[in-house]
């Protein structure tokens, strides 16, 4: 939180709409919440504790009041509000954090001869303020909308936790080399094309960016054929940008574990090993994944009998697979992974 900088104050006004007017005890009992339970709540946001300070605004009152009465309307329990108020503030966090830099470090570093950095700083804020908070709104209903329909059409209730998924990692070579030679302003255009590159592939194609980075990207997808289509694509859209290194991605396929957004689990540590094993633009999957993509009739049964199949049947393939020789792999047995191409 800002200090006490009057040019800092007045932006926090701007944008809160609100000056400071409670300490933190204050703001608890004016929600009426206990103490402890509102602090519980401002750190899982993310905010440092505020001793006596006066820093708080009625806006704050109404936010401890409204999770607390989700608690107490038994909608939600208390682990799962302070997972709402952790799982919110880590996302806005980084969303913050990111819109600052983009809109505003870049135009205040040098303003405009005369003007102070708070003068050209303010009217934008005023002006960006109602348009990104109406975006943001909308870009969440959306993702709201999509993630209950894909709970409303799981099979079962485990499903709502522990599911079924394709699990793609995605890595660039030799990234930790890179960081030795290139200048830190080349490095972070890297990073963001890599990035945006791969984001735009895992939404156009059907599955879900789970999180970056910096070298890596993690996705997943309801079904083998997305996950792997996704991956065969970020090989081939990367191949042909001179700028970027070589990629390499691993899929695999079962039950993850969903968190806060994140997923966990054996399946996500062996996408990961997978990615770790193969070669560079290639695509490493496990032996589940080829049984979904053969059961779909997306690839042969064998590369032998891919030779056998008439022209018009072999259009209807749209991936090979090689098996690669099986190898053990700590805290997950023995792994046999399957090299996957695009059948031409």
């Amino acid at each position: 939180m800002p200090g006490d900088n009057p040019n800092a104050l007045k932006i926090e006004e701007l944008i809160l709409d609100a000056g400071r007017k409670y300490t933190a005890f204050q703001a608890a009992r004016a929600a009426g919440v206990p103490m402890e339970l509102a602090s519980r709540f401002w750190r899982a946001m993310g905010f440092p504790d505020i001793g006596q300070a006066r820093a708080l605004t009625e806006a704050d009152v109404l936010a401890l009041r409204r999770l607390a009465g989700l608690v107490e309307a038994g909608l939600l329990n208390e682990a799962m509000a302070i997972q709402v108020a952790r799982s919110t503030g880590q996302t806005t966090a980084r969303l913050a954090e990111w819109q600052v830099d983009s809109f505003l470090a870049g135009l205040t570093v040098q303003p405009e001869p005369g003007m102070s950095r708070m003068e050209v700083t303010y009217p934008l804020v005023e002006l960006l303020l109602p348009e990104l908070e109406e975006f943001l709104v909308y870009v969440w209903r959306r993702q709201l909308a999509a993630a209950t329909g894909r709970v409303v059409q799981a099979a079962d209730d485990e499903e709502m936790v522990d599911r079924r998924l394709a699990v793609g990692f995605a890595d660039l070579v030799g990234f930790t080399r890179l960081t030795r030679r290139l200048e830190e302003e080349e490095l972070g255009e890297l990073v963001e094309a890599f990035e945006t590159t791969a984001a735009d592939l895992v939404a156009a194609n059907g599955g879900r960016l789970i999180k970056t980075l910096g070298d890596e990207v993690l996705y997943v997808a309801d079904d083998a054929g997305t996950a792997a289509e996704i991956g065969l694509r970020m090989i081939e859209t990367l191949a042909g940008d001179e700028t970027m290194p070589e990629l390499r991605v691993g899929l695999a396929f079962g039950t993850v574990t969903t968190r806060m957004g994140d997923v966990f689990g054996t399946t996500v540590n062996l996408a990961s090993r997978l990615t770790s094993m193969a070669p560079k633009d290639t695509v490493l999957v496990d032996g589940v994944v080829r049984e979904k993509l053969t059961e779909t009739g997306e690839a042969p049964e064998s590369e032998v009998e891919s030779q056998w199949v008439g022209e018009e049947e072999s259009k209807a393939y749209r991936f090979a697979m090689r098996p690669l020789y099986q190898r053990p792999v700590r805290g997950l047995g023995v792994v046999e992974p399957w090299l996957l191409s695009r059948r031409p």
